[in-house]
């Protein structure tokens, strides 16, 4: 039972600080106003996708800690936790979508890098981020698509 407290605790803490980072720095004026490509979302999709991601990455998280709590792939998947909360407040409040297009590049360096590390390992935790990885391919094609538009 006390394994499935700390599944539970990964959740909440994964889940959690990704509301608050998503609810603090919202897009607002700024980002409506700017030029986005044909492929981008509606704003309204990404709330839900990100709670789905979010589960994933915690369910990961939480099996590599049971597994290996000072291993690569627990060092990857907190590098990458902290790229993950920090690129909302560097593209939405500081609006440097230069700088954002950096650290969500090197965020899916580090997520793929998780994947590569967990595979014989872990398979179950690098499937988990296997949609993650997909997301944020296309979020960097999206940053990346505004910074060239803007």
């Amino acid at each position: 039972m006390q394994k499935f407290g700390g599944l539970a605790a990964f959740v909440v803490a994964t889940v959690g600080i990704g509301i608050a980072v998503g609810t603090i720095n919202l897009p607002g004026e700024w980002y409506a106003a700017l030029h986005k490509p044909p492929f981008n979302p509606p704003n309204w999709i990404f709330a839900p996708v990100w709670s789905v991601i979010y589960v994933l990455i915690a369910v990961a998280g939480w099996r590599t800690w049971e597994r290996d709590k000072r291993g690569v792939g627990m060092a990857l998947w907190g590098a990458q936790m902290l790229l993950n909360f920090i690129w909302s407040p560097v593209f939405f409040s500081a609006h440097r979508i230069d700088l954002a297009l950096a650290v969500i590049v090197v965020l899916l360096v580090t997520i793929i890098g998780f994947i590569v590390v967990c595979w014989r390992a872990d398979r179950a935790a690098a499937v988990l981020f296997l949609p993650y990885a997909a997301w944020v391919a296309f979020a960097t094609l999206l940053n990346a698509s505004i910074w060239l538009l803007n």
